[in-house]
């Protein structure tokens, strides 16, 4: 492995910051027997998962729900309190959505879906970085102190309450921040022989020591990885997220991520650990690939006994409820075209006697909304 990722070095303000050498060293890195192993099993699970996932109708309303549970997850680890179900109500209250801790999860999804987007016109690269953090943090609380897209011009720092007491000062702005920022872009798209997994795991932990912006490098250090390994054409749809994992063993993911900038650095365990977080996510995703087919069928079975004249519209609504789980009587007027709302709302009544939908709170005789909770429950239970 790699002897040194680099040094400290005193600054004019009483604190020393870390300054990288080039990147990545010009040793050869060297995967250890277990690294090799557990990669191995990894990338089966990566196989295996990109195979179900194909069989999936409406696969892209499969994928908002993983893009869901990934923005929040991501979010929650830097504070925000909002929960996936809130997430998914903000798609249809649109005031609901103005809520600071739901914007932070809104400007997520935002930006890793510009970073899907313009991998039609440009490769992943220093652009595309500022580019997904402009969309993340433009609007957002912090941005008065974080320029969307724009690089820090100031010096900032990792815990502590100034750079002296810091646990970690990142290079300070100018020369030194952009020729690190450079040599990461450089190992994006170098032809070295290191498996796409491998690299994913050095890029987001460089890019996380590197901490480009004010704000927001966390949430944008965690997109790179998923949109580089879309990028590596490991899966067909971008659906291995690891935030779940990062945030689920959150004190390990600092402690690993700290460990790096040691002289020498710890690499292998890092990659232990980011490997063991694709495979739990892996095995977690084709669980709920699973689970979601074996739903659906159980359930438009159940619609389509409703016979000829409700089954059709029963059978749309049902579809939909893949992509927004969570709806009122607006949103079955929306999917149906329908012009009353006593008719959507006998369309939501059959549902609930199907054991499809729930009324969310069974107090409410106004505003009422309903939830597909079985489906819900396959994305919110921890599996692992």
């Amino acid at each position: 492995m790699w002897q040194k990722i680099g040094h400290l070095v005193q600054q004019p303000g009483g604190f020393k910051a870390f300054i990288p050498e080039a990147f990545p060293p010009a040793q050869v890195i060297s995967l250890t027997p277990q690294i090799e192993i557990k990669l191995g099993g990894a990338m089966r699970l990566i196989g295996k998962l990109d195979g179900i996932s194909q069989l999936l109708p409406d696969k892209d309303f499969f994928l908002l729900m993983f893009v869901r549970k990934e923005a929040t997850s991501s979010s929650q680890i830097e504070g925000t309190q909002a929960t996936l179900i809130d997430a998914i109500e903000a798609d249809m209250r649109p005031d609901f959505a103005k809520d600071g801790d739901v914007e932070d999860i809104i400007y997520y999804i935002r930006a890793l879906n510009h970073g899907l987007e313009a991998f039609k016109t440009i490769p992943l690269s220093v652009r595309m970085i500022q580019e997904i953090h402009e969309k993340l943090m433009k609007g957002a609380r912090s941005s008065q102190f974080s320029p969307p897209g724009e690089f820090r011009l100031s010096q900032n720092w990792v815990g502590g309450t100034m750079p002296s007491n810091a646990l970690f000062v990142p290079p300070p702005p100018g020369d030194v921040l952009h020729k690190a920022i450079a040599d990461l872009e450089k190992f994006i798209h170098d032809d070295s022989n290191i498996p796409p997994l491998i690299k994913a795991a050095l890029l987001h932990v460089q890019f996380e020591t590197i901490h480009p912006f004010t704000d927001g490098n966390g949430r944008t250090g965690r997109l790179l990885i998923t949109l580089f390994l879309w990028q590596e054409k490991l899966l067909e749809l971008p659906l291995l997220y690891l935030s779940e994992f990062f945030k689920k063993h959150q004190k390990r993911y600092y402690e690993h991520l700290q460990a790096y900038r040691n002289t020498p650095p710890s690499i292998e365990p890092w990659l232990n650990f980011f490997l063991d977080g694709v495979i739990e996510t892996a095995h977690s995703a084709i669980q709920i690939a699973g689970d979601v087919n074996t739903l659906r069928e159980t359930d438009f079975a159940k619609v389509h006994q409703l016979g000829k004249i409700a089954a059709p519209t029963a059978v749309e609504v049902l579809r939909n409820l893949y992509r927004q789980p969570i709806i009122d009587v607006n949103s079955i007027q929306k999917w149906t075209k329908m012009t009353t709302r006593a008719g959507a709302q006998k369309v939501i009544d059959r549902l609930i006697k199907l054991n499809i939908l729930v009324q969310r709170d069974p107090k409410k005789t106004y505003r009422r909304s309903y939830e597909y909770r079985s489906y819900l429950k396959l994305f919110q239970q921890e599996r692992g």
